[in-house]
């Protein structure tokens, strides 16, 4: 599977962003996905997950209620709707594709995109 994430950018505090992953090459349905970040000098974080038919959704804490995951495995494409955005979610953004379920250890994503870079100014 190849990711292409895009939809970063420079957005004030308080503003949205929506990410978009997508997918090609093995079939994207049969993968769970989920969206990690890593800020300078940090370790690449767990920020949400999806199953791979939608149905489950899994945030991290600091994200939950601002961030939303969703899927269209017609369009191979995961999204991450990204609102009330603070300066602390400033940091590269990678999806990453899982053939197992959806966990929050980075080590066990298979396949990953190349990372978009979201800035939040204060």
């Amino acid at each position: 599977v190849q990711l292409q994430a895009s939809g970063g950018g420079l957005v004030q505090a308080g503003g949205s962003l929506r990410l978009s992953c997508a997918a090609s090459g093995r079939p994207f349905s049969g993968y769970s996905m989920g969206w990690f970040r890593q800020a300078p000098g940090k370790e690449r974080e767990f920020v949400a997950g999806v199953s791979w038919r939608g149905v489950s959704t899994y945030y991290a804490d600091s994200v939950k209620g601002r961030f939303t995951i969703s899927r269209d495995n017609a369009k191979n494409t995961v999204y991450l709707q990204m609102t009330s955005l603070k300066p602390e979610d400033t940091a590269v953004y990678y999806c990453a594709a899982n053939r197992e379920g959806v966990v929050n250890d980075p080590r066990e994503y298979d396949y990953w995109g190349q990372g978009t870079l979201v800035t939040v100014s204060s």
